[in-house]
This record gives structure tokens, sequence and C-alpha cells, in this order.
């Protein structure tokens, strides 16, 4: 079996201002392990005086984790928190059995000469004994990252455990989750005691089993099989995965269960005014047309 399973190409989408590359879930591949959603945002600057504003929303059944190369934005939800997170960061929330939020670039960083956004957001989808539990949310500061140097190579813990370090984000199930900067000509091996394991390329080009690879591609490696990457250049790697998730999930706008009935009641909810409102905060998404 080839150690490259599955290559997965990200599909832009253009979210107005900038863009993303959505990567998962894909067409016959729903997780790596429990990542359900991985979106590659940027990189952009935006127009002068303008920033991201995501105006609150919903979310049930998972964790989202907003990790930033480049840019600053502010998280407000419905537990009150009001954080925010610049590149190198940690933002981990748990939705759990619901939650609302919002995204914006303060009034202070929308720069006259235009703000840059460029990261990574992915959503890991909760075990279903989890699925139910209380709302949280955790911000953790670069500096409290575990940080691993390897030859040529700088990776910083985002979650989970990896190379005999722990991050501080509490998850769920066992995963990993790695920003990889990799000098040209360095290689890394993926941890091998995860069964679902992938690379994503967000800048410069790798090599794996022979073939070239270069941004917005993810690779998937097979079970069992030895995951290595070389850098050919300059570049920086998502690496992630862990254990497979505990069955499928139904996924309908920002909602993840492993129930059709709770992803309905969800809608009923948020169009209902279930969710708890989102302090200093009061505009709202409405639910999408079925």
């Amino acid at each position: 079996m080839p150690a490259v399973s599955r290559v997965v190409e990200g599909r832009q989408r253009d979210l107005g201002g900038f863009s993303v590359r959505r990567v998962l879930p894909a067409g016959g591949l729903q997780t790596v392990g429990p990542f359900i959603f991985f979106d590659h945002i940027g990189p952009a600057v935006f127009a002068p005086g303008s920033g991201i504003d995501v105006r609150p929303h919903p979310h049930i059944g998972l964790a989202t984790v907003t990790y930033l190369y480049a840019g600053v934005f502010l998280h407000r939800d419905s537990l009150g928190s009001a954080q925010l997170i610049r590149p190198g960061d940690v933002n981990w929330m748990v939705a759990g059995r619901g939650i609302a939020h919002s995204e914006r670039t303060p009034p202070e960083d929308r720069l006259a000469e235009g703000a840059p956004i460029h990261g990574i957001q992915t959503w890991i989808a909760l075990p279903r004994e989890f699925e139910e539990t209380e709302p949280a949310f955790e911000h953790h500061p670069s500096r409290t990252l575990p940080e691993i140097h390897l030859p040529g190579a700088q990776l910083r813990l985002i979650a989970g455990s990896a190379f005999g370090e722990v991050a501080p984000a509490s998850v769920f199930s066992p995963m990993f989750y790695l920003d990889a900067k990799l000098e040209a000509d360095a290689p890394v091996d993926l941890p091998t005691q995860f069964e679902e394991r992938a690379v994503y390329v967000a800048e410069g080009e790798i090599e794996a089993a022979g073939s070239r690879y270069g941004p917005g591609q993810m690779l998937v490696f097979a079970a069992g099989a030895k995951a290595t990457v070389h850098a050919r250049m300059p570049s920086r790697t998502m690496l992630l995965g862990g254990a497979p998730l505990d069955g499928p999930r139904y996924i309908w706008w920002n909602f993840v269960s492993s129930s059709r009935e709770r992803i309905e009641q969800a809608k009923r909810d948020w169009r209902q005014g279930g969710f708890a409102p989102v302090p200093g905060d009061d505009e709202r998404i409405p639910l999408p047309a079925q």
C-alpha cells in the first residue's frame, strides 16, 4: 500500500474581502482523526480600514481551534469571553451542547495601509460521550505551547500530544496538531502512535513518497505507513491526526452531531433564540435557508 493514501486539494472559497481554502471535509473523506473541518484562511490583506466581521453564530458537538500566522482578531462568545488572538496563540472553544461566538478585527487593528490575515481554523468533532458537554473557552498564549526543535525544523504543539510533549488545550480524544516550520531539505517524521495522520502545506513545497506537493494540498498517510516529509524549500506545514472518530457525523452549517435529530433541534434553537447571546455583540447570522 502506498504511504500516501490520499491527496486532498483545498477548494477556494470567497468570503468577501478574503478567501479560504476548504480542505476538510472532502469527498469520501469526512475526518482525519477527530479533525472534521479544516480551512486555510488567506493569506490576504484587507482593504484600508476593514477587517474580519464574522457576526455571532452557533455551534454544537465540536471544538474550534483558531491559529494565526498573521493578523489579529477579537473572539467573543456567549460565555462572556472576550479574547484577542495573535499569531502563535491558540483559541480553543468547546461548543458541546451549544455556544455562540463572533470573530472581528478590532477597530484599532483596521489599519490605514490594510490589515493582514493568514491562518488555519479547524473543527474537532467531539466523541459521542462528550457531544453534550458544557461549553467552554480556553486561550493559550504562544509562550505556553510546547516547542520541539529537530534538525532544520521548529515545531509548535497546538493541541494534543506528540514528541513527548503535551499541549495545554483540554482535548477529548487522542490527537496531535503541530505547526511545523521547515528549512530547505529538512525532514520531519509524523508521530507514529496515531492511526490517522496528515500533513497540510500552507507555504513552500514538500516531498513525500517520491512526489512533490505545494500550498493548498493535504497528504493523508496510510495507517501504519512511515510518514516522512522533506521540505524542498523553506516551508510551513501543519501536522495533524489522531485516533479514528467513533463513527460518522452529520454536518449542517455550523452544527456537528452523531444524531440527525440533534441537528434539527439546534436549527430550531438558533431560529427561536434558544442560544445565549454574545455579550458586546448584538448582531447575528440568520439560519440559512434549507
